[in-house]
């Protein structure tokens, strides 16, 4: 029986691959924290042998008719983002693929009333949301298998919830599995129009969009870390008016893998909060509580879907 070991809501913005130079020069000659809070986590959870897994929940990646999870055996090749190619130019990647478990993840589409499609083509495009952070935690460690699933655009919350219980029940039962999840993206997310962008490139969260945007962005990090996610799920309408990257459909599909309003993990964060051109950016990990995610003992995959009472 497979079994998740740790998830994190992490940043992927372009800035943190940008050679260190230019990283000094946006940012006022000081490093940004979301550089040494991702080397921090590789040290204290990716270089250790407690996992062999990696399902990325990339943002970047938008389905229309179906949720699309990779099943190639390797991808490998040379990266270059359409949206900055200036600064992620051919970036080489590398690594091993875990068709079982996607093709797992699949077979429990029905099951949660979704639609979830294995692709093993090796010509099917990687994103930025992928590959930054694999640089960071990934890279060098060439036994640790990767593996994407994108988020639906014709999709709404509970359709991201479904995927996220389909996703707990594949790696439940995929024998030896011990997966981290990532969901890679954005909190807050309007960026500053083109004529005013340059003057907001510092990471001061100063420069977040609105000041609106950074207080409901605080919220959440600190829920986070009391492991409220009971309170960010009942409040997502709330936060939609700030526009999170991508619905915040990245974080919506790790906490339905999670026990959803049951989870109860605690955040631990990496870094500051920070800006970047006007959207807010955070590392936070989630490790297992030792009873269990939903603090029941049992696996997320069969947590009761009701909310708890925890006010």
């Amino acid at each position: 029986m497979g079994e998740i070991v740790g998830a994190g809501l992490l940043a992927h913005v372009p800035t943190i691959v940008l050679p260190e130079g230019d990283r000094l020069e946006l940012n006022q000659g000081k490093e940004i924290t979301l550089v040494t809070g991702l080397r921090q986590l590789r040290e204290d959870v990716f270089d250790s042998d407690d996992y062999n897994t990696v399902v990325v929940l990339d943002s970047h990646w938008a389905t229309t008719v179906e949720f699309v999870v990779t099943a190639q055996q390797r991808r490998a090749g040379l990266f270059t983002s359409e949206e900055l190619p200036r600064g992620m130019c051919r970036m080489p990647y590398d690594f091993p693929g875990d068709p079982e478990l996607a093709h797992n993840i699949a077979r429990f589409a029905d099951k949660h009333g979704t639609w979830v499609t294995a692709i093993d083509d090796e010509y099917l495009p990687i994103y930025y949301a992928t590959i930054n952070l694999w640089k960071f935690l990934g890279e060098g460690l060439p036994d640790k298998r990767w593996v994407t699933i994108g988020v639906c655009q014709t999709g709404d919350m509970e359709d991201h919830l479904r995927l996220g219980r389909a996703l707990a029940d594949g790696i439940a039962a995929t024998p030896g599995r011990r997966v981290l999840l990532i969901a890679s993206g954005a909190l807050s997310h309007t960026f500053w129009p083109l004529r005013e962008l340059r003057d907001h490139e510092s990471s001061d969260p100063g420069h977040i969009f609105t000041s609106e945007a950074r207080d409901a962005d605080y919220e959440r990090i600190a829920w986070f870390k009391e492991g409220r996610h009971d309170k960010v799920l009942d409040t997502m309408d709330e936060f939609w008016k700030y526009k999170p990257e991508a619905r915040f459909y990245h974080y919506l599909m790790m906490a339905g893998a999670l026990g959803e309003q049951a989870c109860v993990a605690e955040a631990r964060q990496y870094g500051e909060y920070e800006n970047s051109i006007g959207t807010g950016q955070v590392h936070l990990w989630f490790d297992r509580p030792a009873e269990g995610w939903t603090g029941t003992g049992a696996p997320a995959s069969v947590s009761p879907r009701t909310p708890h009472s925890r006010s």
